[in-house]
């Protein structure tokens, strides 16, 4: 067994109520790993970065939990230990060399290892999403992830405040779009610091694209999410523009490409 009963839970929920047919997720919301582990050879600094959970996403999606009284599912373990927002059979699941830090012990992992975490971390995870938007008791239920990015990456510097990720489905992201880039000063970007489109962002293609749900991915320069007021100030703005859009009932139909 990989977890232990002093281990942390591979997921958590919140139910502060269910105002609408919608579910949030936070797939890199914890830097924990598991004990057996051991850090996965890391320091304690390293994984206090980046390379291991979206800094302040778990703090902006309860938030916006809270504010719209929706349930939320957030991942327990660092995205190093299994990337719960990536094929889990792709190299890009447990990376061995992340932002040029090199993962000791992701290295030489056997198929039985890379099992070993799908089955206790990945596969409770998703499916306590799957269980959240059936809970819903509606055809098309809305699911959206909250993310977090670096303000610069490998030496170039990140201008989007947030960015709105989406590939066929516009329903949510496009009038989000609209809403965001009319705030005086916000720089927001379409698919961008990274790309929303297949087969990027396993998370929302899986339970929401696949199945026709209306479906979003939020991410937020984690700058702007260090301190409460930050988290206060985006939990607000997100609150506001989500608002209208979940109020439609026209939005839980299931999606089809034409």
């Amino acid at each position: 067994m990989l977890l232990s009963q002093l281990d942390p839970p591979p997921f958590t929920t919140r139910r502060p109520g269910s105002r609408w047919p919608a579910v949030l997720v936070c797939d890199h919301a914890s830097n924990a790993v598991p004990a057996r582990l051991a850090q996965l050879g890391l320091s304690e600094s390293q994984l206090s970065q980046h390379i291991a959970w979206d800094i302040g996403a778990a703090r902006l999606a309860e938030s916006l939990s809270q504010r719209l009284h929706l349930p939320l599912v957030s991942s327990g373990y660092s995205r190093l230990v299994v990337d719960c927002n990536r094929d889990p059979h792709s190299e890009a699941s447990m990376l061995a060399v992340s932002d040029g830090h090199s993962i000791p012990g992701n290295t030489n992992l056997t198929a039985a290892d890379r099992d070993a975490r799908i089955r206790a971390i990945f596969q409770p995870y998703h499916a306590a999403i799957e269980a959240e938007l059936a809970a819903t008791a509606c055809d098309a239920p809305a699911l959206i992830a909250i993310h977090s990015f670096t303000p610069a990456m490998r030496g170039q510097s990140r201008p989007w405040h947030c960015g709105i990720l989406w590939d066929l489905d516009g329903r949510l992201p496009l009038p989000m779009l609209d809403a965001l880039r009319a705030e005086p000063g916000l720089v927001v970007g379409d698919n961008e610091p990274y790309s929303g489109r297949d087969p990027s962002d396993y998370t929302v293609g899986v339970h929401g694209e696949a199945h026709g749900r209306p479906h979003v991915c939020i991410e937020v320069r984690q700058d702007l999410l260090q301190s409460e007021a930050g988290i206060l100030e985006w939990g607000e703005r997100f609150a506001r523009v989500l608002t209208p859009l979940l109020d439609n009932p026209s939005l839980y139909r299931r999606f089809e490409v034409r």
